[in-house]
């Protein structure tokens, strides 16, 4: 029998429209030869639901009102090794789980704890991994330990008074970058290059999380790394690069590339690829990930090379930077879910057929 595994998508989060376009794109790409697909919608209050339609119903978000949804519960008990279909009253057993929802209360590690607590192998980072990348304060210190350069940072919570923010900002240098400590998809980011900009900038990030990070600006090059686990060690993929026109690669610019460029390869020396590659394997391990991630870089114009963020879920589309820089390294999107889904049943003992791919 071949090993069901349910993709999750939606979720509560300020990304749910990126998790129907990445989940679309895992849908049409998982091998069905190989594996049953479930595909498990969360809505923005949080309900799960099974999903027996079409793929672009989950795409156009009319998913949820297309009449083709079951409720389903999450069963407490590490025997469950499933959901409870409460139309049916019957559970649905996963061999796996493969989360592909995008920021908080997704690739936080809630989610994953969840599955856990249900006896469900997650195809991924598991809680630890997830929940350490997610806040970028507890990602920098770690990165810190393993030897790589962070960015001069500083943390600010709705308690800071305008007064110590600004002296704050003074001491890391303009201009510099407010983001939210626990957020993704660059929600809630702003460029501060004046004193009179700092305010608004810090209510802005405080609307997404209750603590917000000032974060200085590197002057240079912003490259990505993907990484795969496989049963041989970690992969990397091409290092890509992102080529600003504007100022701020910001959300409107990651998921529609108005002004901005990716570039794969990244116009970067051998030397500093084969950095780039290191770097990314080296904090994947330290970080506690699983399965597959985006490691983020800066490569300052004296050569230095800062961590800037972990992404446990990436973007999966066709046009995402993960898949690209994979792809780039002779490995197909396709290839990179059976191998990360193998992963996960073979760590969790399950009774599979299918067997890991190996790239040189």
């Amino acid at each position: 029998m071949k090993p069901t595994v349910g993709v999750l998508f939606g979720g509560c989060s300020h990304e749910y429209p990126v998790s129907l376009h990445s989940a679309s794109a895992v849908l049409r790409s998982i091998d069905a030869a190989r594996f049953d697909v479930l595909a498990i919608g969360i809505d923005r209050e949080g309900c799960w639901h099974r999903f027996d339609g079409a793929v672009d119903a989950i795409e156009a978000d009319t998913w949820l009102e297309s009449g083709r949804c079951s409720p389903l519960a999450l069963p407490f008990g590490m025997q469950a090794h499933g959901l409870l279909d409460l139309k049916r009253n019957a559970v649905v057993r996963l061999d796996a789980a493969l989360p592909i929802l995008h920021g908080r209360n997704g690739e936080d590690g809630s989610v994953q704890g969840a599955l856990q607590l249900a006896g469900i192998p997650v195809v991924g980072c598991s809680v630890t991994g997830s929940a350490v990348c997610m806040d970028k304060a507890v990602s920098h210190r770690i990165a810190l330990a393993e030897g790589v350069s962070v960015a001069e940072s500083a943390l600010v919570d709705t308690s800071t008074d305008p007064g110590t923010a600004l002296r704050i900002a003074e001491r890391v240098g303009y201009p510099l970058f407010v983001k939210p400590l626990r957020e993704g998809s660059s929600m809630g980011l702003s460029r501060v290059r004046l004193s009179r900009e700092l305010a608004p900038a810090i209510d802005r990030a405080l609307s997404y999380d209750d603590c917000a990070m000032i974060e200085r600006e590197i002057d240079g090059s912003e490259i990505g790394c993907a990484i795969l686990e496989t049963e041989h060690g970690l992969i990397a993929g091409v290092p890509d690069e992102i080529e600003l026109n504007g100022a701020v690669f910001d959300y409107t610019e990651k998921y529609s590339c108005e002004t901005a460029s990716i570039i794969v390869p990244a116009r970067i020396s051998e030397r500093d690829a084969r950095r780039v590659k290191d770097a990314a394997k080296r904090l994947f391990t330290a970080f506690g990930c699983k399965g597959f991630a985006r490691i983020d870089f800066f490569l300052a114009s004296d050569g230095r090379l800062y961590f800037n963020e972990a992404n446990t879920i990436p973007g999966f589309t066709e046009h995402s930077r993960f898949p690209s820089m994979l792809e780039a390294a002779g490995i197909p999107l396709a290839d990179v879910l059976t191998t990360a889904i193998a992963k996960a049943l073979a760590a969790s003992g399950a009774n599979s057929q299918t067997a890991f791919l190996a790239y040189a």
